[in-house]
């Protein structure tokens, strides 16, 4: 799958505080274009917020950081559009109800409103769908996911999918938009060891591939770019933010699902 550059990824002193206490802070760290960047810690102690942070969706109330060149929070808007966001519980959450193929072609007409020129829009519907259908199969190629060894192929829902395939659904999704940054959230939760193993892998062949890469765990592998963060404060949370601290949600399941459908050519 071709990827554009990662982007680099530098903290300095970084803290976000919130009505509850500190979430993180005094966070400092370099991470090159490219690079597999794990944030590790205990559940309560920050990772998710320093995520969002990272990704623009969350406003830092101490210190710097950058992302792919562009300081936080000023330039928060063009960090998401290079930034996206893999499973995060809360913010970019798979539908349970919905099948392999309803994420894919929804995630194709988003893209297909959001992030394509006047020009490609108006390309013959048949050159659209290849496209899409083009997109959407480098992307599960690139999170090693076939859709064929599913149960039921692309017509499996969500919540039949073991763990590691919900992740690597997530990865597809987010790859669609060829971001420079991939964020994902509890990468290692609920996971075998074996299966930790080959998340691990999953994001290392895309660091490779020269996406840069941000990962929340528990425990990092010893060739990432490894960031820790601390106990929490008393009363300082992981998941709690400002509601205008949040990149606003993109439209809901339901809008323009017949359209994707139909843009996508799936049955």
């Amino acid at each position: 799958m071709d990827s554009p550059h990662g982007a680099a990824v530098t903290a300095g002193g970084l803290g976000l505080r919130g009505p509850r206490g500190w979430a993180f802070r005094g966070v400092t760290f370099s991470g090159a274009p490219g690079a597999l960047i794990a944030i590790e810690g205990p559940s309560g102690s920050g990772r998710t917020c320093l995520l969002l942070t990272l990704t623009g969706r969350m406003r830092p109330t101490a210190g710097e950081a950058t992302t792919g060149g562009l300081r936080l929070p000023r330039r928060a808007d063009a960090v998401r559009r290079i930034a996206a966001l893999g499973p995060v519980p809360g913010v970019s959450e798979l539908d349970p109800a919905f099948t392999v193929a309803e994420h894919l072609r929804e995630r194709a007409l988003l893209q297909r409103r959001f992030d394509g020129s006047p020009r490609a829009l108006l390309r013959p519907r048949r050159e659209r769908v290849a496209t899409a259908r083009a997109r959407m199969d480098a992307a599960l190629e690139a999170a090693g996911l076939d859709p064929a060894t599913l149960p039921k192929g692309e017509r499996t829902s969500v919540r039949d999918l073991e763990r590691l395939e919900a992740l690597r659904l997530s990865v597809a999704l987010a790859l669609m938009g060829r971001p420079r940054l991939l964020a994902v959230d509890d990468t290692d939760l609920k996971l075998s060891d074996a299966e930790r193993a080959e998340a691990w892998e999953l994001l290392r062949s895309l660091a490779a591939d020269g996406t840069t890469v941000l990962a929340v765990c528990s425990q990092a592998p010893d060739d990432a770019v490894i960031v820790r963060t601390g106990e929490t404060a008393p009363g300082a949370t992981d998941t709690t933010a400002p509601d205008d601290a949040v990149e606003p949600a993109a439209p809901g399941h339901d809008e323009g699902k017949a359209d994707a459908f139909a843009e996508t050519g799936h049955a």
